[in-house]
């Protein structure tokens, strides 16, 4: 399984009072664990940046002017994505400006070229009534985070892969089902009549036998041995 842990830092809130992205962070997981590929882009947004936003991530227009307009990156962009589960911490928010961005270029939408993964939605679901920041989930699953001064694409897709992992551990388990199903179906291919049969030698017999009584010693009986009649 491939999967994207994707964030945004943009100008200002809203992409439908004409907001641009400023920095796009991707990490890759393969197999629920950090590859190693990453995608780190800042964007010239051709617009300024409002102070409210500037103060969460400190980036303005004049740091941005010489880097890339988002035309020279999106097709990098989608070739990192496409095909792979993608995670974003309140996915609305940032498909929203993906989206406007795809649409200004006329290249579809982000929808289409991966299958999108909400953890603010998934957090919800798992604790109810809770906070569910990325600051509180870290906070919840002992995921340090205290050199976050600033929010940042990258840092806080890193953060976001962390909690992600730690909220869904338990699927863990299903993985494993999963390839116990497959191990099954390959053991199935045998004739298990062919297989050679090899008896216990008379020493392991004896020691198997002393074992149990050891066991039987410190309880009624052992499941090994049948229990006494009442």
């Amino acid at each position: 399984m491939r999967q994207v842990v994707l964030d945004t830092e943009t100008t200002g809130l809203s992409a439908s009072d004409g907001h641009r992205i400023i920095e796009i962070g991707c990490l890759e997981l393969v197999g629920r664990r950090l590859t190693g590929r990453e995608l780190h882009i800042r964007i010239n947004p051709e617009r300024e940046v409002d102070e409210g936003a500037a103060a969460v991530h400190g980036m303005r227009l004049e740091d941005l002017v010489d880097q890339p307009k988002f035309a020279a990156i999106v097709d990098e962009l989608l070739a990192f994505v496409d095909d792979a589960e993608v995670i974003i911490h309140n996915a609305p928010f940032d498909v929203e400006f993906l989206n406007a961005e795809l649409a200004r270029l006329q290249r579809g939408r982000f929808e289409d070229r991966c299958r999108v993964t909400d953890t603010l939605r998934l957090a919800r679901e798992l604790h109810p009534g809770k906070r569910n920041s990325l600051d509180a989930l870290c906070e919840r699953y002992r995921v340090a985070n205290r050199h976050r001064t600033l929010h940042g694409a990258l840092l806080d897709a890193g953060l976001l892969a962390e909690v992600y992992l730690a909220m869904t551990r338990g699927q863990d388990s299903l993985a494993m089902e999963l390839d116990a199903q497959v191990a099954g179906a390959e053991l199935a291919e045998f004739d298990l009549a062919r297989l050679p049969l090899v008896r216990a030698s008379a020493a392991e017999v004896e020691a198997h036998e002393a074992a149990l009584d050891s066991i039987e010693r410190a309880a009624t009986f052992s499941v090994w041995r049948a229990p006494p009649a009442p």
